[in-house]
């Protein structure tokens, strides 16, 4: 989307609120007592608009400024927008500029939230202005979306959800468990609610698949191997799967024995090397030069 194309109106505009007298007077006269008591407008700094994402400049002529608090504490900004024509989605999209003020604010390295403060200034030809300044009567449902958006979201804490509970889930309870526990339980522990979860016969292989590769990935257990094939002896319907699965792991278990093995071969070979070397009279810089190896390294040869 194009940036809108600035008018005579942007231009009177940001000249007036661009100077930060002029501004600090706008605030005094319009901004709510309220708010007004948490601003200390002499602090008042202009802003860049810069990090405002493109699609939203292409609506909005905009000015920001940062405040310090009365108390201190903390920062306000303010969002200026003026605005000749009416919207009906403007007080979304203010809300939008806002929360994109506040990123930055973050990004900039504190740990709390502004509060930041948008304003519309109407000149428009539409009196009064039609549309409501609450952001939350721009949805279908403007009740259910405030008691959504100004209470707590909701959350899924699995650290304090019984397993109990998490086992009537169903076709969501194989993660969650496995989410749940993966990191801090010796999977055998809990191979007997694995077995049941399967017995319900309702996770599609590509589900299967990926989480008992996350098992053994991440999870708590010595004999990953072990693990799946016992848990195929358990659960027959699934057992093709989960032998395949058992073989990989296995083929897997060889191929990094087998480079090991080659790794301990290969460092074996240096350090007989070196004895050599030392034994023939070289010097540490000449060993050093010829093997590779760091001072370090081969002092942990020598000693």
């Amino acid at each position: 989307m194009k940036r809108k194309t600035p008018t005579p109106h942007d231009a009177l505009f940001r000249r007036f609120l661009t100077h930060a007298e002029t501004a600090r007077e706008f605030l005094e006269i319009y901004l709510p007592p309220a708010l007004q008591a948490v601003c200390n407008l002499s602090s008042l700094k202009l802003e860049s608009g810069s990090f405002v994402e493109e699609n939203l400049k292409a609506h909005i002529s905009d000015m920001l400024y940062s405040l310090e608090t009365t108390t201190g504490k903390g920062y306000v900004y303010c969002v200026v927008e003026h605005q000749s024509t009416e919207n009906k989605m403007m007080a979304f999209r203010m809300l939008r500029y806002s929360v994109s003020a506040m990123q930055q604010h973050i990004s900039q390295g504190h740990d709390t939230l502004p509060l930041v403060i948008p304003v519309l200034f109407y000149h428009g030809s539409v009196t009064p202005y039609p549309y409501s300044m609450n952001w939350l009567e721009c949805f279908d449902l403007p009740e259910q979306a405030r008691a959504l958006y100004t209470g707590d979201f909701p959350l899924i804490d699995l650290t304090v959800m019984p397993d109990s509970e998490i086992m009537t889930h169903r076709r969501v309870a194989l993660m969650e468990l496995v989410l749940k526990h993966a990191r801090q339980r010796d999977m055998l522990e809990w191979l007997k609610e694995l077995v049941y979860l399967l017995s319900l016969d309702c996770y599609t292989d590509e589900q299967l698949r990926t989480a008992f590769h996350y098992l053994v990935q991440v999870g708590n257990t010595s004999d990953p191997e072990r693990f799946i094939r016992g848990l195929a002896e358990q659960a027959p319907h699934h057992e093709g799967i989960l032998m395949t699965l058992a073989q990989q792991f296995e083929q897997k278990g060889r191929q990094e024995g087998r480079q090991e093995g080659r790794q301990e071969g290969r460092q074996e070979a240096i350090q007989q090397m070196v004895r050599t070397m030392l034994t023939n009279g070289a010097d540490h810089e000449t060993i050093m030069k010829l093997t590779g190896l760091s001072a370090e390294e081969l002092a942990n040869i020598i000693h």
